[in-house]
Parts: structure tokens; sequence; C-alpha cells
């Protein structure tokens, strides 16, 4: 083989290998997650990394707080017959008189408001399940129906903001007993930022606030989430803002 020739394939077939790494560079390649791997950080956004521990936290520490439900004791007197506290559950003793329910507390999910410098795009309804699915989770708590609730809004044409009043309470309380799903708590839950710029580099906390309303009362409970995330042009820029000798501050 004479070295022209040889120089030529050479140059042909490293001619072909970039064609094909440009081309795949244009592609897509998807692969499914193992339970075990980490979520990605998004790069210009919140994602799942941030979301999801955001939900996790915020639901624990409110349903935390919150009046457990219990259920009215069954005390048998010598006579084997049961004393008035049995026959006459409304008559609660001191420790009860907090409980807003006897057995699972019902709670009606209203939404997710953004007040945060970013769309939620189509990660709104996925925080709106999982919370849902957490209060259900939880042994004292069991969550209305969504569409029960959407219904409940039409029927009574009351906007979410607008269940503070008493008189809307009533009647949005009145819709849901209606469709057999009476309620004592309404939880409204808020998503927030703050973001601090310098210069290409910049750090947004997020923070997930979830308020627990007393049907009965209007009393409310209300517990919150944060995490801190850094925004950086390259990775020496997350060294120089957040590395080990604190350049922060400057």
């Amino acid at each position: 083989m004479n070295t022209p020739q040889h120089h030529f394939r050479c140059g042909y077939l490293v001619l072909t290998f970039a064609c094909c790494s440009i081309a795949g560079c244009a592609s897509q390649y998807g692969h499914i997650l193992a339970k075990q791997d980490k979520d990605l950080v998004g790069s210009h956004a919140a994602g799942a990394a941030t979301w999801n521990p955001l939900v996790d936290n915020s639901v624990a520490q409110l349903l935390g707080r919150c009046p457990p439900a219990v259920q009215p004791a069954a005390f048998q007197t010598a006579s084997g017959a049961a004393d008035e506290a049995t026959v006459n559950p409304t008559l609660l003793t001191s420790e009860t008189s907090g409980v807003l329910a006897r057995g699972p507390a019902s709670v009606c999910f209203i939404g997710i408001e953004n007040k945060s410098a970013e769309e939620l795009g189509d990660f709104k309804d996925q925080l709106y399940q999982r919370i849902d699915t957490q209060i259900n989770s939880a042994e004292s708590f069991r969550a209305i129906s969504r569409r029960m609730v959407d219904a409940a809004l039409l029927e009574t044409r009351i906007r979410p903001d607008g269940l503070f009043l008493p008189a809307n309470r009533a009647a949005f309380a009145a819709a849901l007993g209606r469709q057999g799903a009476p309620v004592d708590y309404l939880l409204y839950a808020t998503v927030t930022s703050g973001t601090t710029d310098r210069n290409n580099s910049s750090q947004r906390d997020y923070e997930l606030t979830l308020e627990m309303v007393n049907m009965h009362s209007g009393e409310f409970l209300k517990e919150s989430a944060k995490i801190r995330k850094g925004y950086s042009k390259n990775r020496a820029s997350k060294w120089w803002n957040y590395g080990w000798l604190g350049q922060g501050d400057g």
C-alpha cells in the first residue's frame, strides 16, 4: 500500500467518523432510570431533584403537626354495659377537644399557586398528585378526590381564595357533602422563589409552603421546605462561588 492511498483512506475514515459523531449529537438518546439512580439536576430551572424533596419534607412536617384523628374509646363497667362516653360520642375529653373528626380526617387539596420566577409546566400536575398521594398514605388523613373538588368549585362558582370567607366555606362544604365527601381541612400549596445574581452566576432559593386550614374554625397551620440551587456558566464558576475559600461574599 503506497503512502498517498493510505493517507486518503485514513482521511476518509476520520471524515466519516466526524460526520457520524455530528449526526449522533443531533439525535436523542433515552434510557430507563433505576430506582437507585439520582434525579437529574436541571441546568436552567428546577427539576425533579428540587421539587421531589420539597414535597416530601413539607408534607411530612405539616401532617406531623396536625391534630391526629381519634376514635372514641369504649369502656366497660362492672355490669358489662358501655359507659356514657361510648353511648354519646359527642362527650369528648379535653385530650380530644382539638380533634376535627373521629377517624381519618378528610383533606380537600385546593391546588398549587405558583409565585416563583419559573413556569412549573408539566411539574404542576405532578406536584399535585405527589402531595395528594402522600396525604392518602398517612393513617390519620384521607384526601378528597380532585374531581369532586373541581366539581364543587364549579357548582358553587367560588374561587379557591374565596374559601376563606365563612359563607363560602359553608357553601363549598355543603356541595362536597352532597357528593358524599365531608371535609375537615382545606390544603393550599404555594411555590415561591428568590434569586440572587452575581455576574454570570446566580442562586435561586425555592420554597414550597403548605397551608392547612380548619374548615370549621378557620384556624390554620403552615409549614414550608426550602432548597437552594446555584446556576453557573461552567463548573469552574461553581467552585469559585461555593468553593472551600468561601468566595460567595465577594
